[in-house]
């Protein structure tokens, strides 16, 4: 009974935030007079929010394991300046690799995600193993990190960024195009609904409490009809003519009489962003390191009392935030096409309050990816709204500052009912 009334409480949850996010879509679009749910606006609010759904995964573990990271926005601006520094200054000076050379962008992936995943690792170890409170480490790692950003360059901010990694940051030659978007969508939608029969079949199997089969149908459904509204969405969303026609005959094919329309399709940083939440909601429900993780969430005594190695736990949590952010960093740096100095700044914020809003309890040990990343839709929806009805940036904190306060709220007074 306990265990259908903790999905009953998620399935709650998740059709809370569906409801919540169309709601909050309708009412910027009656008062943007319908620029909100346009094609345009859309894709752009999907490649803007994908770097902040990337950390939300990580953060999740952070959080479940009753610490917290106040240093993922600082972490992700000084992991970017390296890797500007790196592919405009290192490579085509020092090492004489021109800027079309094609192991430019590797190059600086790889550094992106070694700089943030060592950093992580190093806040990890002092956390576990120094016995220092997350929250003082992590805000120390706030100040020190955006202060290092600013170091590397004296503050200067670093371009021309290498066009293959540009494509990272999606723009107009960092998305798919309408047909692969669409095999992927198809692809994803029957693949969603396989793994919920997948599921469901596992958990009879050992007598686990499981949804109604119309429930499951209609949740199936739901699903399905959300990926491929997305494809439909980001397929409607054409490239501008001059560039459409430039694509065209560079193709050798001729442009014709009429004109011809090319759509975007999903973006490069959204698919980054996916791929990341599939691979950590992997490891959180299908590996050992994920158990250990909610165990030490659940109960920390216990679980090192059973066997568990909470320490090193603990590290890889902190080293998989910041490998993230690296990840994040490589989106935030291409998509702005340079490095900047400002680039992560009150990210933090948006990550946390991504991940409360979608379900992560702050007591610890509850929490889900999926959550996190429809919550980062939220914030990148309410920052986006906001923009369009050119709300004063005072007020936008505001109203993010207040949606925060209910998520905590809304979060205890479940918390509570299930007790």
């Amino acid at each position: 009974m306990s265990g259908f009334l903790a999905k009953l409480e998620i399935d709650v949850r998740l059709l809370g935030m569906i409801v919540a996010l169309a709601v909050i879509w309708l009412g910027f679009d009656y008062f943007s007079g319908g620029l909100f749910l346009t094609p345009r606006n859309l894709w752009n609010l999907s490649v803007q929010t994908a770097s902040i759904a990337t950390m939300s995964c990580g953060m999740v573990l952070v959080i479940v394991t009753r610490h917290i990271d106040l240093s993922v926005g600082s972490i992700l601006g000084f992991a970017g300046m390296i890797i500007g520094v790196v592919q405009a200054r290192i490579l085509p000076e020092q090492l004489g690799l021109g800027f079309d050379h094609p192991l430019i962008w590797q190059i600086a992936v790889l550094t992106g995600l070694i700089v943030g995943a060592l950093i992580g690792t190093l806040h990890g170890f002092i956390i576990a193993y120094l016995g220092v409170s997350s929250f003082i480490v992590t805000l120390g790692g706030l100040l020190i990190w955006r202060g290092a950003a600013w170091w590397v360059t004296a503050g200067q901010t670093v371009a021309p960024i290498d066009a293959r990694f540009r494509m990272i940051g999606g723009g107009i030659e960092g998305s798919i195009g309408a047909s692969a978007s669409w095999i992927l969508g198809v692809t994803a939608s029957l693949l969603a609904i396989a793994m919920m029969q997948f599921s469901r079949r596992r958990r009879i199997s050992y007598g686990f409490a499981v949804r109604p089969v119309w429930a499951e149908a209609l949740i199936s459904a739901i699903i399905a009809a959300m990926i491929l509204g997305a494809t439909w969405v980001v397929n409607s969303y054409n490239l501008p003519t001059a560039v459409a026609r430039r694509i065209t005959e560079a193709r050798g094919d001729i442009w014709p009489e009429g004109g011809l329309s090319i759509a975007h399709g999903f973006a490069i940083p959204v698919l980054i962003a996916l791929g990341a939440g599939i691979i950590v909601t992997f490891l959180a429900l299908r590996t050992r390191f994920g158990r250990y993780v909610f165990a030490i969430g659940g109960n920390p005594e216990a679980a090192e009392l059973s066997g568990v190695n909470t320490r090193r736990t603990q590290v890889l949590v902190f080293t998989l935030m910041g490998l993230l952010c690296g990840v994040a960093a490589c989106i935030s740096t291409a998509r702005l096409q340079s490095a900047t100095n400002a680039a992560g700044t009150f990210d933090e914020l948006y990550v946390i309050a991504a991940t409360v809003i979608g379900g992560t309890s702050l007591a610890g040990g509850a929490g889900t990816i999926y959550g996190a990343m429809l919550g980062a839709i939220v914030m990148g929806s309410l920052q986006s709204g906001m923009l369009l009805l050119d709300m004063p940036t005072p007020l936008q904190n505001i109203v993010v500052g207040c949606v925060l306060i209910i998520a905590v709220w809304v979060d205890s007074m479940f918390r509570r009912r299930v007790k």
